[in-house]
This record gives structure tokens, sequence and C-alpha cells, in this order.
């Protein structure tokens, strides 16, 4: 059985740890999983690309939206059904 050490960011690392807790797992179990299947497939099992929901510009402008509903200036409007 061998040891492997890795480094995460403390937020990071304890988002990680409680997801796993609510999947009925731990975290090594989790990176086994991980590391299995990357195995078996010889890749990566999930896509690695950047969601343009996160990019900076759409970020900003919903903390514009955020600030602008607090300070009572939001507008009301009907969902849209897909």
């Amino acid at each position: 059985m061998a040891t492997i050490t890795i480094r995460l960011d403390d937020t990071l690392k304890n988002n990680f740890s409680k997801t796993c807790d609510e999947l009925g797992l731990d975290m090594t179990t989790a990176f086994t999983i991980f590391a299995k299947k990357m195995t078996r497939e010889k890749r990566i099992p999930f896509d690695v690309s950047i969601d343009p929901f996160y990019s900076e510009s759409n970020m900003e402008h919903l903390k514009r939206g955020i600030k602008a509903l607090r300070e009572g200036k939001g507008q009301e409007h009907d969902l849209i059904e897909e």
C-alpha cells in the first residue's frame, strides 16, 4: 500500500471533505475512485474546461446585480422556463 501526499487550499480541502461526507465517502475513497477510473479509461474522467459562467466579467455583472437588489434598485421579471 502506497501513501500519497496532496497539498490543497484549506477551503478546498474542507469543501471536498464535506462533499465526500455527504456522499458517504472519505477523501481516500474518493481519490481511489478517481485513480481507478482514470487508469481504466486512460483519460481524465471528466471534462476539464472553463465554465463561462464564472468568467470575471460575468461575476462582476452578478455582483452589480446583487448590490442593486440590496439597495432596492432591482427589477422584477418573470422566470423563463426552458
